[in-house]
């Protein structure tokens, strides 16, 4: 059978997983125990779950740093191959920001490590040179381009990892708990990064134990526990089911608790669904007060 068939028939799907099994050499239990899903093109995805449910494994086998032992993942529509080639052609669309930059970070300063990407895809020196100085000035990192990488703080060395992603202009960016171990600031700063990638049409999936932030900004919700997807979802509808929070050990979102509060006493119309954002409770309350009710 030739590999590079198309079998998908949705455009609209971008990755699709089907039945992924992988171990961990030396472990017994699979981190991956027949995980299949979807994910449509232009989406914002949180993965969720528990430490060691299958989050980070499923990434890496999207970017073909790992081969899943049984199982097919298809990207467009196609199964990945595992070629040099084929390899090197993925990771050009799927880019991969990992937890610990220090994992993801080995060039000498921070002009050499943007610019490894697209000169290992064959592209000019004037080109690379080009795409790497939009992409510091674009994440404000042009100050210290040329400082050693590991002379940078923890925020820096995030800022630079994303920047290694972005100049390489993926279609689909994987977020591994990107604001884990940073101050506010770079906090503050990284979101706002996701946020315009975003706004450029660009697919994310980001891990992150953080249900506030989740709810706000997903638009679908991946479940994960013990390497299977629970389930899969609009933020609002999975972080309502309690039976599915207390397994994969999370509690709901603060908006959503604040909302069914103010319905139990009557405050807000039971009609109502749940909210998206503070802007549309608000409304709600408004709503209320102006009905008399």
């Amino acid at each position: 059978m030739n590999q590079t068939k198309k079998t998908q028939e949705d455009p609209d799907i971008l990755l699709k997983a089907e039945n992924l099994r992988y171990t961990y050499e030396g472990e017994d239990s699979p981190a991956l125990n027949g995980l299949s899903l979807t994910i449509k093109r232009g989406k914002k995805i949180a993965c969720m779950g528990p430490n060691g449910s299958g989050k980070s494994t499923f990434f890496l086998c999207c970017n073909g740093i790992h081969r899943p032992e049984s199982g097919t993942l298809y990207y467009n529509g196609r199964p990945i191959g595992y070629t040099k080639k084929e390899l090197l052609s993925l990771r050009q669309k799927v880019g991969i920001v990992f937890q610990d930059p220090d994992r993801q970070l080995f060039s000498a300063s921070i002009k050499q490590e943007i610019s490894f990407g697209p000169l290992n895809l064959g592209c000019s020196e004037e080109v690379t040179r080009q795409k790497v100085s939009a992409v510091m000035k674009k994440l404000d990192i042009t100050p210290y381009s040329h400082k050693p990488t590991h002379s940078l703080s923890g925020g820096q060395k995030k800022l630079v990892s994303i920047a290694d992603i972005l100049v390489m202009e993926p279609e689909l960016i994987i977020l591994d708990e990107p604001a884990a171990f940073l101050d506010p600031f770079y906090t503050e700063t990284v979101h706002n990064i996701i946020r315009h990638i975003t706004e450029q049409g660009i697919t994310v999936m980001m891990a992150t134990h953080d249900v506030n932030s989740a709810y706000l900004w997903a638009d679908e919700v991946l479940m994960f526990h013990e390497g299977r997807l629970l389930k899969q979802g609009p933020p609002s509808k999975l972080f309502s089911d309690e039976l599915l929070l207390k397994k994969t050990h999370l509690r709901p979102p603060m908006l959503l608790t604040i909302f069914r509060h103010l319905q139990s006493e009557g405050i807000i119309s039971k009609e109502f669904s749940a909210p998206k954002n503070m802007e549309e409770l608000k409304s709600y309350l408004s709503h209320q007060k102006n009905s008399g009710s």
